[in-house]
C-alpha cells in the first residue's frame, strides 16, 4: 500500500520558518515528479512547489515554484529516505493552508497540475498568525 504522510505543520507568527516533510512508503517515487499543494478554507487547492527526479538532468533535480512563494519557500527531496522537504520561511498569514504532498507515477519532470498525481497525502495544517 502506498502512503504519504505529511509533518511539520503547526501555528506560527508571520516572519517565522517551518519545515514541512512528507515520506513515501511502499514504493520509490525516486524517479518521478512530485509537488506540494495547499488549500485554504473556502479556497481551491492550489500549487505551491513541484520538483523533478534527480535524475533528469546532470545537475540533478528542477524544482519551480508558485510566484507567492518564490523566494521565501524552498522544495528537496532525499530520495534515499524517499522524502520530499518542503523549507518554509517568512511566512505571511496568507500562507495559511493545509498543505498537501503529492507524487506521480508516469513522468519524472515537474507539474502544477494536481491532475498530474496519482498519490496523495492526508495534509498538515500550517496556520501563520499576524
Amino acid at each position: 500500500q502506498v502512503q504519504l504522510i505529511e509533518s511539520g505543520g503547526g501555528l506560527v507568527q508571520a516572519g517565522g520558518s517551518l519545515r514541512l516533510s512528507c515520506v513515501a512508503s511502499g514504493r520509490s517515487f525516486s524517479s518521478n515528479g512530485m509537488g506540494w499543494f495547499r488549500q485554504a478554507p473556502g479556497k481551491e487547492r492550489e500549487p505551491v512547489a513541484t520538483i523533478s527526479a534527480t535524475s533528469i538532468s546532470a545537475t540533478g533535480s528542477v524544482a519551480y515554484y508558485a510566484d507567492s512563494v518564490k523566494g521565501r519557500f524552498t522544495v528537496s527531496r532525499d530520495n534515499a529516505m524517499n522524502t520530499m522537504i518542503l523549507e518554509m520561511h517568512n511566512l505571511k498569514p496568507e500562507d495559511t493552508a493545509t498543505y498537501y504532498c503529492a507524487a506521480g507515477s508516469t513522468f519524472w519532470g515537474t507539474s502544477f497540475n494536481p491532475r498530474d498525481y496519482d498519490y496523495w497525502g492526508q495534509g498538515t495544517q500550517v496556520t501563520v498568525s499576524s
